[in-house]
């Protein structure tokens, strides 16, 4: 029996979260450069204070709306991996599950390399978040891979988060029924699944 009492986990205040909710929201819609502080700020219905109070600057918000998105796809995968009575199937439910999410969540692009291409400089913090996200997923594809028993499961991983990132471009561009039944064809033939 531990008798160290741990404190309660503090949840996020409101302010916080609408904040949040709704630069993400501008963000992904709009463009991050395009949306300034004071939008944010009156369409969260917080004060200015507020909002400093929450993050030091523009960028840390940037940086909390990518690490929201990058929990939101750890969710996925993490939810999917109890539902899977294999390594295969574990494979084909990711690739389902991106191919929704490129049908419903992201229809207007990666928020990942939107936000690359408006923070250019790799030193970035931003640039830091987006790399960090795009190593986890690579390596979670990897790791399925090699459970799997598929030889050359870094390169194969390679290619499905190169594929991720085209459905991903070529469901905004050219709209998501279009592009996801290219994409699961050839993500089930990478992964061999076919």
């Amino acid at each position: 029996m531990s008798t160290t009492l741990e404190a309660p986990a503090k949840r996020p205040s409101e302010a916080r979260e609408r904040l949040l909710r709704t630069a993400s929201e501008l963000f992904y819609r709009e463009g991050i450069h395009s949306v300034g502080v004071d939008r944010i700020v009156a369409e969260a219905q917080v004060t200015r204070a507020t909002f400093y109070r929450h993050f030091p600057g523009k960028e840390e918000l940037v940086q909390a709306y990518l690490e929201r998105e990058d929990a939101g796809i750890r969710s996925m995968f993490a939810g999917a991996a109890p539902l899977a009575s294999s390594p295969e199937q574990l494979l084909d439910l990711a690739i389902r599950g991106i191919a929704d999410d490129v049908a419903r969540n992201h229809t207007r692009g990666c928020p990942f390399i939107n936000a690359s291409a408006e923070y250019p400089d790799p030193q970035s913090p931003v640039r830091v978040t987006v790399r960090e996200h795009r190593a986890w997923f690579h390596d979670t594809l990897e790791t399925a891979l090699v459970a799997a028993g598929r030889a050359d499961a870094a390169e194969k991983a390679r290619a499905l988060v190169l594929l991720r990132d085209a459905a991903l471009v070529g469901g905004y561009l050219d709209g998501a029924s279009a592009i996801t039944p290219t994409f699961v064809r050839t993500a089930r033939t990478i992964a061999q699944l076919d």
